[in-house]
């Protein structure tokens, strides 16, 4: 199957992008396109004009300054994996983009892209919610920021306006010494996520400072364990700790499709999260566990 007939515009620069969005009707921004020209192909999206942000430089790009992580809407993928200010100060990203799709994938794909196709599967998605990202979009009229736990409204439904463009992503790193685990599961290496986990934590005088769970691929979007968060906190890691705190999983709705059964993705959920929370103690500096 074919896309369906649209027009095709370049811009080469934000400005211009925004000015199209704003005066053309049924118009959609293609980013790196691994996501959106399959949905065009097979006609689950039919759009009048197509927006190709290929060519604006301005939204690419990364900064790091302090404890924040600011990621340029056009970044691709490929790019913030091998960023060596990146890999230092937030080695996660490295271990999840190795999960997203194939090489090609990642030579295209985008993380503007990954947020605005908001795939619940997604693991940028996941990471933007283990560090209480903010998405800031722009309109030709006004912009503004959105925080990752009000950016989800409806399954893949992000809350922006159809004349918005994201431009770019700040993440609230972890302190400097910190441990992380990042765990997923998935029918073959690039599918989509059946169920994932992502763990970053904080130890001090060898107890929990801080620890942050994320767990995607088994509902609307990724969720923070925040019962599990709550639990850790203050407390010396041990297996025993991290069985318990993988079993508080209340409130969360895990979905079945045709992957997986909701009881299936629990007890993997469980078992990931243990997995991801050990890890993340080890890489923390706690060696016995």
């Amino acid at each position: 199957m074919k896309a369906a007939a649209f027009e095709y515009h370049r811009p080469g620069t934000a400005a211009e992008a925004l000015d199209l969005a704003a005066s053309l009707e049924n118009a959609k921004f293609l980013a790196g396109g691994q996501s959106l020209v399959a949905m065009l192909n097979m006609r689950y999206a039919i759009v009048d004009h197509l927006i190709d942000l290929n060519r604006v430089a301005d939204l690419a790009g990364i900064s790091l300054v302090g404890n924040a992580l600011r990621i340029g809407a056009m970044t691709r993928q490929k790019t913030l994996k091998s960023d060596t200010s990146v890999a230092r100060r937030a080695p996660i990203f490295a271990a999840a983009l190795d999960h997203v799709g194939h090489l090609q994938t990642r030579n295209r794909g985008t993380i503007g892209g990954s947020l605005g196709h908001m795939d619940p599967s997604a693991e940028l998605l996941a990471l933007a919610v283990l560090h209480d990202a903010v998405v800031e979009v722009k309109s030709r009229s006004a912009a503004r920021e959105i925080a990752i736990a009000d950016y989800p409204i409806a399954y893949m439904t992000p809350s922006i306006e159809p004349q918005e463009m994201i431009t770019s992503v700040t993440f609230r790193l972890p302190a400097e010494h910190h441990g992380w685990g990042f765990h997923e599961f998935a029918q073959r290496h690039g599918d989509f996520a059946v169920v994932g986990v992502a763990a970053l934590m904080e130890l001090s005088d060898g107890k929990i400072a801080r620890a942050a769970i994320s767990l995607f691929g088994v509902g609307m979007a990724p969720v923070r364990l925040a019962s599990a968060e709550v639990m850790l906190a203050g407390e010396a890691p041990r297996p025993e700790l991290f069985e318990a705190a993988a079993a508080s999983l209340d409130g969360v709705d895990f979905s079945t499709d045709a992957m997986a059964s909701g009881a299936y993705r629990q007890r993997l959920a469980r078992v990931l999260t243990r997995r991801a929370l050990t890890d993340a103690a080890r890489r923390g500096g706690q060696t016995e566990i």
